[in-house]
């Protein structure tokens, strides 16, 4: 696999040459941004694989620049920040963000993170390439070579771990999926951490595929166990 092109967010500028120093010794190829709006620009100008974006930025908050990136593009976003606490955890993944990596870090579980988002980014092309079928169950539509999904023809705007997590439902059609299977299908191993992502993610992706959140249509929680997409008339 070819290392990804990496876009560093960090106004603090021995983070930012920490992280770019790192980048470049392991041979992946990266632009650096020190704010906000020259994040988004340099993601719309130069379209990186990966963004490592940090959350407090000095002109904008960095989740509004998840939000931004988010209406438009799908590149996986990994958040590395000073705030530790569960609840900013939970506002960056639902704006959208793939991982959360806290500060002080390891230069080692960076680059980890890294190659976990490499491998998904692998993985998702891989499979998109290989697969030529449509999934189709009441008003959505996947097209898993299209890497895209649609729901009563509007395109859904999908991070990618919420696509990949709305591709295992789709062709698990009809079966309960355990929360150990969906993790260490979407993250490559089951940790504990991960399923509390996955309870975000996958209320991310239901706030986006269920036209009444109060009755649910699509995907069904088996409490304490897994959940299920069901087959729709």
């Amino acid at each position: 696999m070819n290392k990804p092109f990496v876009l560093t967010v960090e106004d603090d500028t021995s983070i930012r040459n920490l992280i770019t120093t790192t980048l470049k010794t392991n041979d992946y190829r990266y632009k650096s941004a020190m704010n906000g709006k020259e994040a988004i620009m340099e993601v719309s100008t130069y379209n990186p694989d990966i963004v490592l974006l940090d959350l407090g930025l000095p002109d904008m908050d960095g989740v509004e620049v998840i939000r931004d990136i988010r209406s438009w593009s799908n590149l996986p976003i990994i958040v590395i920040s000073a705030r530790s606490e569960d609840c900013d955890k939970i506002e960056a993944l639902d704006a959208g963000a793939d991982d959360y990596l806290t500060k002080p870090f390891s230069v080692e579980e960076l680059l980890a993170r890294l190659r976990a988002t490499q491998r998904r980014l692998f993985f998702m092309s891989t499979e998109m390439l290989s697969s030529k079928s449509v999934f189709e169950n009441g008003k959505l539509r996947v097209d898993y070579a299209g890497g895209c999904a649609t729901l009563d023809g509007q395109e859904l705007h999908l991070t990618p771990i919420e696509f990949k997590l709305l591709c295992l439902l789709s062709k698990n059609v009809g079966k309960v999926l355990t929360h150990q299977y969906i993790t260490q299908n979407v993250w490559g191993r089951s940790l504990e951490n991960h399923q509390a992502s996955l309870r975000v993610f996958m209320a991310t992706l239901r706030k986006k595929l269920e036209p009444d959140e109060d009755s649910p249509e699509y995907i069904q929680t088996h409490i304490g166990v897994g959940y299920r997409m069901v087959r729709v008339d």
